[in-house]
């Protein structure tokens, strides 16, 4: 996937934050005095970040790997690979 390869950096850089809000949701929960709303907001902002990271990565496999692809069976078998993917996310 060179892709991410060309990316590495602002890719890492989400993945960071994202340890960053686990780290700090963690600490939250492990807190007696934590405020649940606090909680919940950490939580949905984990979630936010892990689905901006997951689009991303999204819209860079379909651009490389279907709308570029140029072989018409490679093209196929990696829209299918989305749908995989898709189909699991949605779960």
């Amino acid at each position: 996937m060179s892709h991410i390869h060309h990316h590495r950096n602002a890719l890492l850089a989400r993945v960071r934050r994202m340890a960053g809000q686990v780290a700090a949701l963690e600490s939250a929960l492990q807190s007696t005095e934590a405020d649940c709303t606090n909680v919940l907001m950490q939580a949905s902002a984990v979630r936010g970040a892990a689905h901006g990271l997951l689009m991303a990565l999204l819209d860079e496999h379909l651009q490389e790997h279907v709308v570029d692809a140029e072989d018409p069976a490679e093209r196929a078998a990696q829209a299918q690979v989305l749908v995989k993917l898709l189909r699991a996310y949605g779960r």
